[in-house]
């Protein structure tokens, strides 16, 4: 994992640990933020790990990094110089404006590449091989499915912690489900609008047994 992967999930992590608990910044409950901050880890953490896993056995790498937004239009120059650092402001500034009412955690985007032993495996030790959009999808998939099964085992174990990492992670799963720009959601819908489609129907019903019934 390169220096610079780690510090943008390292700044996933705090804004993530911010938009979560942000009523605990506003009561001085420290030590519930700093649980919240630890659970915001755990998430991110598993969520990583599952895509470099997947990608793995992909003959691929992957690496992650703030979500950044450069284009705004659809001419050749609707471009933002640099870009706007979405990652970070769109979720703090939704926090902000409706005072926690809404979680925003659309922190990340990850990129794919085909790894010189995919190219090896399957046409030889001097060509060249590209992901395919559906290994893509099945990258961020994986992601997403870590986050709902950290929801399901936690709706199954007794306390209040238990719940309050079960809602971060099927929230953390349903905003990145949003087929926009780069996020999770948009890489899964144009690489195989099935898988979308499965994973978004079960993250929408953690979301709403998450909703009403905690």
């Amino acid at each position: 994992m390169k220096e610079k992967e780690i510090m943008h999930i390292i700044i996933a992590i705090i804004v993530f640990a911010f938009v979560s608990g942000f009523m605990e910044v506003i009561n001085l409950d420290i030590k519930k933020f700093s649980l919240i901050a630890v659970f915001g880890a755990i998430i991110i953490g598993i969520n990583i790990i599952s895509k470099k896993i997947m990608a793995s056995k992909l003959d691929a790498s992957v690496e992650h990094e703030i979500w950044n937004v450069e284009r705004f239009g659809m001419r050749a120059g609707d471009y933002i110089k640099n870009g706007i650092v979405a990652g970070v402001i769109f979720p703090l500034f939704t926090t902000l404006v409706t005072l926690g009412s809404i979680k925003l955690t659309t922190f990340l985007t990850y990129e794919t590449s085909a790894l010189k032993r995919r190219a090896a495996k399957r046409w030889g030790p001097y060509n060249f091989t590209e992901m395919t959009d559906w290994h893509n999808a099945l990258v961020g998939g994986a992601g997403v499915a870590s986050s709902l099964l950290i929801s399901f085992i936690s709706y199954w174990i007794p306390g209040d912690s238990w719940v309050t990492i079960g809602k971060m992670a099927v929230i953390y799963a349903f905003w990145n489900m949003i087929p926009v720009s780069k996020l999770d959601g948009a890489q899964i819908f144009f690489g195989s609008r099935p898988l979308w489609t499965v994973l978004g129907v079960i993250t929408l019903i953690f979301l709403l047994y998450a909703m009403l019934l905690f």
